[in-house]
Formats: structure tokens, C-alpha cells, sequence
């Protein structure tokens, strides 16, 4: 394996390069602290696995992953990092990561995950793990059924409990035409009445 490695802390850039340049079968093929170092040798380096920093000094972990995979479609890349907020991880993997791994393990986790990227896995720490399937589920839970907003404010207020004509008065509009919206919304719902209404909204996160 032809590993590039970019780390701006300098101590661990060295200990990563020393230690997993001695691993069988693995050749550490660059070492930089900058994305920039790293984008302007990837031609000539020519890895086919990146270890990659999300917190450069120049340049976002997070835009270098998208750069260098625009660079090397088939590249490989494992974000290394302190980073376990939200947004972040869904950014890396978005730009292209195929691993996240946190910053903290012991080394041989790095090997085994390089192995696992290696055979085509996607190895990520168990608690990135746990918060990549969550937001798989939560994004399943917000399918808002294609309710327009209008739907989704009648909707809000039958869970209120307020009347047809109170529901018209609030948003000056005939008691007929929040009739319209309420039949919109059980057939977008596919529900029968008021209750499965509100329960398959609130499955979905509508409410």
C-alpha cells in the first residue's frame, strides 16, 4: 500500500510516518504538515491511500479530501482527526472519506484500519459509527411526505387542536379551503383520519 500521510502536528507526522512506514506491507510515499505540500506532490507521490488531518492550517481537512479526490478519483481516503462534531463527519464523508477514524487510539487501530480500506471496508471509529447510522435514520425520519408549508402549518395547528374555522381566522383563509389542506394532507400521509394523521407526521418528524 502506498500510503500519503498529511498532519500538521509535526512529533505525531513524524510518529505516524516512522511507525506505519514499518508496517508490512505498507510505504509511507509522503509525509506533509499542509494541504497545500500534500495537493502539490499527490501526482508524483501517487498514493493509493491518504491518512488525512481535518484541521490544517491552510486549508479545511474537509476541502483537501474533496480536492485530492478530484486529483485521484481512486483514491483512497481516511480522515484522522480530534474532530467528532455532526457536521464535520458528514462534511468529510461527503467530500469523499471512506474512513474516519478519531485521533487518540492506539496505533494498530490505524493498521487495521488501513487493512480493512484496504479490502474495501469503511472503517470508522464505533462512536462515528454510531452517529453516521443515526443520522441515516434521522434523515428517513424527516421525510416531511411532500406537504407544502401551508399543509404543514394546518397540520401544526389540528395538533393544537384548534378548529376549521379558528385554523382559517389565524391564517385568513376560508374554512373550505383549510378543508382542501386537510384532505391534502391525509392523502399525502396516506392516513384515514385526524389521529393516523398526526401519528405518521410525527414518524416522520413533521411535528
Amino acid at each position: 500500500m502506498r500510503l500519503m500521510i498529511v498532519e500538521d502536528n509535526a512529533v505525531l507526522l513524524q510518529k505516524l510516518s516512522l511507525f506505519l512506514n514499518g508496517e508490512a506491507g505498507i510505504t509511507v510515499v509522503g509525509a506533509f504538515s499542509s494541504a497545500g505540500a500534500a495537493l502539490r506532490a499527490l501526482k508524483y507521490a501517487d498514493p493509493e491511500v491518504a491518512l488525512v488531518d481535518i484541521g490544517l492550517p491552510d486549508m479545511s481537512g474537509t476541502e483537501l479530501i474533496r480536492r485530492m479526490i478530484e486529483e485521484m478519483p481512486a483514491l483512497e481516503i481516511i480522515a484522522h482527526t480530534v474532530f467528532d462534531d455532526r457536521e464535520i463527519v458528514l462534511s468529510a464523508i461527503k467530500a469523499g472519506a471512506a474512513g474516519y477514524i478519531l485521533k487518540g487510539g492506539k496505533l494498530a487501530g490505524l493498521v487495521d484500519a488501513l487493512q480493512e480500506i484496504a479490502q474495501g471496508g469503511a472503517p470508522m471509529t464505533p462512536k462515528i459509527a454510531r452517529k453516521v447510522i443515526r443520522e441515516f435514520r434521522n434523515s428517513g425520519d424527516r421525510d416531511d411526505g411532500h406537504l407544502s408549508p401551508r399543509e404543514k402549518e394546518v397540520l401544526k395547528e389540528i395538533e393544537r387542536g384548534m378548529t376549521y374555522k379558528q385554523i382559517g381566522e389565524k391564517f385568513g383563509i376560508s374554512p373550505h379551503t383549510v378543508n382542501v389542506h386537510i384532505k391534502n394532507i391525509y392523502s399525502k400521509l396516506q392516513a384515514q383520519d385526524r389521529d393516523s394523521a398526526l401519528r405518521t407526521a410525527r414518524k416522520k418528524g413533521i411535528l
